[in-house]
Parts: structure tokens; sequence; C-alpha cells
């Protein structure tokens, strides 16, 4: 069962490195145009560039008002820190409980299982990041669908005061691409079942499985006793028990005897005659 436990760790520990690189490495942009009335107050090629941890009210850029030479300098909206952090984090750190877990299976077995106290602790441990994955996750993918729409280019267009007047033409030209991000999500999530999963083999490795059964199956082995006793094993109702003797009923009585009944009536009548 420990073996089984080792190797299960080791997709834990792959899947954890995808989620903190594809969340926490992630860069992107977008580029938008400006096409004003007058040709020479346009800005076709407005790069905005944003990354992890995504505190995109930090994220400022340049656009033309398209009155005169005058430029603006905008923000994106929204900080979505918390939510990425917090996955980042717990990836980071099941990763190197995974890695420490591996080496103590391979290497210090017998510590591991001294007074049953390290698999009680990685019990607890694994129901920890079990939530702790299903949490930030579900944190994350909120998080992300919050980054998706913040940084759409139809969305920041509207932040811009040109885009704001019918003769100007304001166009996305490159919208970002989020596939790792998605790509993040989803490791989350398959981490989350990883972990929830080996919650049972971690478990039977604690010793409460194995001494559940044993305590179901002396509780049987005492019912089956109980039910094997000599009381209810006794023939009473048999040849020595009273309902089978050949008692009183069975004998010869009074009332099978030629008694008085056929002598002293007739003889008394003849003499009196």
């Amino acid at each position: 069962m420990l073996h089984l436990i080792m190797w299960s760790w080791k997709p834990s520990e792959l899947f954890a490195i995808f989620a903190f690189a594809t969340c926490g490495g992630y860069s992107g942009g977008l580029r938008l145009s400006v096409d004003c009335a007058n040709k020479s107050e346009s800005d076709l090629n407005i790069d905005i560039a944003f990354a992890y941890p995504f505190r995109l009210h930090q994220v400022n850029f340049d656009a033309p008002t398209c009155e005169g030479k005058r430029r603006e300098t905008l923000s994106l909206i929204g900080d979505f820190s918390s939510s990425a952090e917090f996955f980042v984090t717990i990836a980071v750190f099941a990763f190197l409980y995974s890695l420490a877990a591996t080496v103590v299976y391979i290497f210090f077995q017998n510590k591991y299982r001294e007074n049953n106290r390290g698999p009680l602790i990685d019990f607890i441990v694994t129901v920890v990041f079990s939530f702790l994955w299903l949490v930030s996750s579900s944190a994350w993918a909120k998080g992300l669908s919050d980054v998706k729409i913040a940084t759409d280019p139809d969305e920041v267009l509207l932040l811009m005061s040109a885009c704001k007047q019918q003769s100007n033409k304001c166009l996305p030209v490159r919208s970002p691409v989020m596939s790792s991000l998605n790509t993040s999500v989803v490791f989350g999530f398959l981490n989350f079942i990883l972990w929830a999963g080996n919650i049972w083999f971690v478990f039977k490795e604690t010793g409460w499985h194995s001494s559940g059964q044993r305590h179901a199956a002396d509780t049987m082995e005492k019912q089956s006793s109980g039910y094997n006793q000599s009381g209810y094993n006794q023939d009473s109702y048999g040849p020595s028990g009273g309902y089978n003797q050949p008692g009183s009923y069975g004998q010869v009585g009074d009332y099978s005897q030629p008694q008085s009944y056929g002598q002293s009536g007739p003889t008394s009548f003849a003499n009196q005659i």
C-alpha cells in the first residue's frame, strides 16, 4: 500500500508544477487601434501588457483623445491578485509537500510507521490540501473569468474618450491569449481529484481501516457465539422432557376396570325376589 501512495505522489508533483507554472508565469497583452478623424492624431498600435499577479488597476497605457496632440493616461480595471496568488501558493506548497513525502516514503519508512504518527500526519495534511485545492481552484476560476472581462478589447475601448465620438473609429487589433490560464484551472481541479483520491490510501495506512474491520469481525464472532450456546441447543422437547413421558394419560385407570357395575347390582336384586 505504501508503494501505491508513493507512486500516486508522482503525478501530484507534476500537476502542481503545471498549475503554478501556467498561472504564475503568465504574461500577455492586447492591442487596440484608434483612428481619429484627423489622421495625424491617430494611434493604430496601442499595446497594453499585463501579467501575473493580475493587478490590472496598476496597468497604465496612453491613448489619443483625437483633440489635438493631447493624450490621456488610462488603466485597466480590477485587482485579481488575491485569487491568483492564493492558487499559486497552494500549488507551490503542494509540490514541496509531495516531494518531501516521496523522500520520507523511500528513505524513512521505519520512522514513518513508528507509533502510527507518520500516517496520521500524512492523512490530515492530505485532507487539508484536498480542501485547499478545491477552494483555490474555484476562486481562481472565478478570478480568471473576471480577468477575461477586464482585458476584453471591446471593454477597454469603452474607457477611451476618443471612442465615444462617432467620428473616430476604434477597433481591437489583438486579443490576449488565455490558453495557459485555462490550463492552470484544469490542472487545479485535477490536483483536487488526485489529492482527494489519495485520502483513501493514506487512511488505510493509519490503521484505522484495519482496526475497524477487526472490531466488526469481533462483533460478529460474539453474536454468533451467543446464538450457539447450549441453552439454544438443548432438546428440551425430546424424550427426556415432560411432554414425551408416558404419564397418567396412558395408564389404565379406574375407568377401564370392570368394577361393581357388573356384580353387586344384579345379585342383590335377585335375592330380594
